[in-house]
């Protein structure tokens, strides 16, 4: 499952729990490069983490597709 969370991911897919207020999303910026860093936001705090530790969070946390309060359905 993770493979595919990775491929929403670089394709622009933001994941989330709007009840808890956390997101995870890859920015426009990182897509096509070799390591790319997705962004987690908590409680309005953004920390930078793996495509691999954000596929792993999006399971753990059972987050969702979903829409970012200030960029919307899509990352980019």
């Amino acid at each position: 499952m993770s493979r595919i969370h990775k491929e929403h991911l670089q394709a622009g897919y933001i994941f989330g729990d709007l009840a808890n207020d956390e997101y995870i999303y890859l920015p426009a910026g990182e897509v096509g490069t070799d390591n790319p860093l997705c962004v987690l936001e908590r409680h309005k705090a953004s920390e930078d983490i793996t495509l691999d530790e954000a596929a792993h969070l999006i399971d753990k946390l059972s987050l969702r597709p979903c829409t970012h309060p200030s960029l919307g359905k899509k990352a980019f």
